[in-house]
């Protein structure tokens, strides 16, 4: 194990958990990881090694055949698996949206039908929220769903799928007006509908298309898609939770675990770039001796192992105090915030650590370079996270009288 981003006060059973999961990504994801990312190649193979390693249960209930593990858990081993390769934490993360989506709002035969499932990773989920236009403005919302007789039908074009393709459940945010007369909040005129589909590319079921992946400039191998729905018939106890109206708040509470997701990913890129970066400096030779003997390389890494200490302590707080039981916005969403700007940071650094070789593909440092853009926008950017933090702020020192 590293000397940096360590966790106090974890159990046994975390730790060896951690520990298996450090190996898998040692042995399978990093050896691999910068050749199948420049193909843009899914990584089966990586998926069915973590399918066995049980980590798409991670924290579904035990009754449901999962680990029934912590949030806290499930952050660190997303920050092990970043290290290795963020887009197979991507796969992770929206599988694990929609299974804490269910186990915390789902009717009991959803969830008996579906955790199971998702806990063997037999059924793999995805969540749908944005669309083309309306980007963090989630009240504009256009995609509808209409009540026709035991039925509803869906209509409207989602954007930025993570798992678009691969996935055969998908939680789709929808507008319905049945029961929420004109002038209704929006965010209490939206649903959450369960779609289940077949993998692939094109029709995957009568009403439901996705067009194919999205060109990206980083988070490759994962697919990232568009998912058009036209006449989608849902049967109505598809509804997440049995009822309409409440989509805007499992959104909202399937992100904000997200949102320690995002930080936990940022978390384990900057590790990584810190380790390619801090031994990159002991090889390279300028001047008659290792770049790392410089003050200003000295410093350079000074400031970018701090900064992993720092997102890692924030992420692992953010955690544990969702896991408490308490209200964790404010937390995750400042965690979220430091971690993504931190990556950003440690990554760059390291990339000028390497000189010109940062820019070759042949290194590792590159690949780093084109993947933490995405953690500054991914589950809300950083100006969406300060409102967020800033509004929480005032509610707490607020002035009285």
């Amino acid at each position: 194990m590293t000397r940096l981003a360590q966790t106090e006060g974890l159990t046994d059973i975390q730790r060896e958990i951690l520990s298996t999961v450090r190996d898998f990504v040692d042995k399978e994801i990093l050896p691999v990881a910068t050749e199948l990312e420049h193909r843009d190649e899914y990584p089966s193979q990586i998926v069915e090694g973590l399918k066995e390693l049980g980590v798409f249960g991670l924290m579904i209930p035990e009754e449901y055949g999962g680990l029934g593990e912590s949030l806290l858990t499930y952050a660190l081993t997303v920050e092990e698996i970043a290290r290795g390769w963020m887009s197979v934490s991507g796969i992770i993360n929206t599988h694990f949206i929609v299974a804490y989506m269910l186990k915390q709002h789902g009717t009991q035969e959803q969830k008996d039908y579906f955790l199971p499932k998702m806990a063997a990773g037999e059924i793999r989920g995805a969540f749908s929220m944005s669309e083309p236009a309306l980007g963090s403005d989630v009240s504009a919302i256009s995609s509808k769903g209409v009540r026709d007789g035991d039925d509803y039908v869906l209509n409207g074009q989602k954007m930025w799928l993570t798992n678009g393709g691969s996935s055969t459940l998908v939680a789709v945010l929808c507008r319905t007006d049945e029961g929420h007369p004109e002038g209704t909040a929006p965010h209490k005129s939206m649903t959450t509908f369960l779609v289940e589909k077949e993998a692939g590319f094109g029709e995957v079921r009568p009403g439901l298309t996705i067009p194919g992946k999205i060109d990206k400039m980083g988070y490759k191998g994962v697919d990232t898609t568009e998912l058009i729905m036209d006449g989608l018939r849902i049967p109505a106890d598809r509804v997440l939770g049995g009822q309409t109206g409440r989509g805007f708040y499992h959104m909202m509470d399937g992100v904000e675990v997200g949102r320690v997701n995002v930080a936990a990913r940022g978390c384990g890129v900057a590790q990584r770039a810190f380790e390619l970066g801090v031994s990159y400096a002991q090889q390279r030779h300028t001047f008659g001796k290792p770049i790392a003997q410089h003050q200003a390389i000295q410093f350079k890494l000074a400031e970018m192992a701090t900064k992993v200490e720092a997102a890692h302590a924030m992420m692992v707080n953010a955690a544990r105090k969702k896991d408490s039981g308490q209200r964790n916005d404010l937390e995750a969403g400042m965690a979220k915030y430091l971690a993504s700007e931190y990556c950003k940071e440690v990554v760059e650094d390291a990339f000028r650590i390497h000189g010109g070789y940062g820019f070759s593909k042949e290194y590792e440092i590159e690949r780093l370079y084109r993947e933490a853009p995405m953690l500054l926008i991914g589950e809300g950017t950083a100006e969406i996270q300060k409102m967020i933090i800033g509004r929480r702020l005032l509610e707490e020192y607020r002035i009285q009288g």
